[in-house]
């Protein structure tokens, strides 16, 4: 194994970000290449939790031989992310210097332009030379996963049309309970990634086998366990033995089961008002249309105060918001529905 770190000068005297990237070479040149990361939303961290227990398994691994491709695992990818709090909590998902999400404004670039990524590094911001380095490591493998979690979340995946059904293997291995499949219009580290995929000279590729570019979501902020770490980093490991990347005889493929729908099929259910929040579903629960979800106590105290917030559509519940208080159009859960929800939506993110 290999440890190296991307050396990131801060914006003010006296400040440097190291992240720590490890490595380890392939002993077969024809198998597949990875590059896995997590917490670039620097909160989010069953990832770093994942990729700890991971790369322990990667070295007895390479003791034995076992590793075929080339894997480059960066565990905590967003050092300046880590260190930002406010009023005692860490922020994590956005800069609070530029107010811009760590996992949006990703260069698009064709991956013949890669090298591009570091042109004139010494102009931009920390911020800015973090994102186009882990960008720059991350198109140098043939398959990239971007390990995330949601607020109170089933474990589920954004895939991008162009990568399924193949990527079903992941989402098997993970045991997801739903996949989002993309649109790939986003300037989020992923949907950057499936560009470059996309772009390799010509028209822009409508499937790319043998490459892949994913965005994980491992349950809610809160699931961070040991025994959960361990059982999804078996998972990466099985996935990574069915590519063929490390060598596992025991290794059994299973079928992914459990539901892919487009992203116009997700019901985002938004607080009308602003209020007190009282859940009366849960994620990993199946509603009908009509049915109650959550109520709103919106005036305290005073007769007819509650507001009943019901589902839209016939689905599942993926996800759940932690905070019990919500203002006017906050997201209180995203429901995967079995058919499309609206017909305005824009390519591109479910949410900032």
């Amino acid at each position: 194994m290999e440890r190296s770190e991307i050396i990131i000068g801060g914006d003010t005297a006296g400040i440097e970000w190291r992240v720590p990237v490890f490595r380890f070479r392939g002993r077969d040149s024809a198998a597949p290449s990875v590059y896995i990361q997590a917490a670039l939303h620097a909160n989010e961290l069953p990832g770093t939790a994942l990729l700890h227990f991971l790369l322990e398994r990667l070295r007895t691994a390479e003791a034995e031989g076992a590793i075929r491709g080339d894997i480059t695992v960066v565990p905590q990818a967003n050092p300046i992310g880590l260190a930002q709090y406010h009023f005692g909590e860490m922020e994590g998902r956005f800069d609070l210097g530029s107010r811009t999400n760590f996992n949006r404004d990703f260069p698009l670039v064709a991956l013949a332009g890669r090298d591009t990524l570091l042109e004139k590094l010494e102009s931009r911001s920390a911020a800015d030379r973090l994102k186009r380095m882990l960008l720059h490591t991350a198109l140098g493998a043939d398959l990239v996963l971007d390990l995330h979690c949601d607020d109170e979340s089933l474990q589920y995946a954004y895939i991008d049309d162009a990568f399924w059904p193949e990527a079903a293997d992941l989402a098997s291995t993970l045991d997801m309970e739903a996949v989002f499949l993309s649109d790939g219009e986003s300037t989020a580290f992923e949907e950057a990634v499936g560009h470059a995929f996309k772009h390799q000279g010509g028209d822009k590729l409508k499937t790319v086998p043998g490459r892949l570019a994913i965005t994980v979501e491992l349950r809610g902020r809160r699931d961070v366990y040991p025994d959960m770490a361990r059982r999804d980093a078996d998972g990466l490991w099985a996935f990574l033995a069915g590519r063929g990347i490390v060598t596992d005889p025991a290794h059994k493929a299973k079928p992914y089961a459990g539901p892919a729908v487009p992203l116009d099929n997700i019901e985002m259910v938004k607080a009308p008002e602003p209020g007190t929040v009282l859940f009366h579903r849960g994620i990993g629960d199946e509603v009908k249309a009509g049915d109650l979800l959550a109520t709103l106590i919106v005036r305290p105290g005073e007769a007819g105060g509650t507001l009943a917030v019901t589902a839209g559509h016939d689905g599942l519940i993926a996800t759940r918001c932690s905070a019990r208080h919500a203002r006017r159009g906050d997201d209180l859960m995203k429901i995967a529905c079995r058919e499309a929800t609206r017909r305005d939506r824009k390519p591109g993110t479910l949410e900032d």
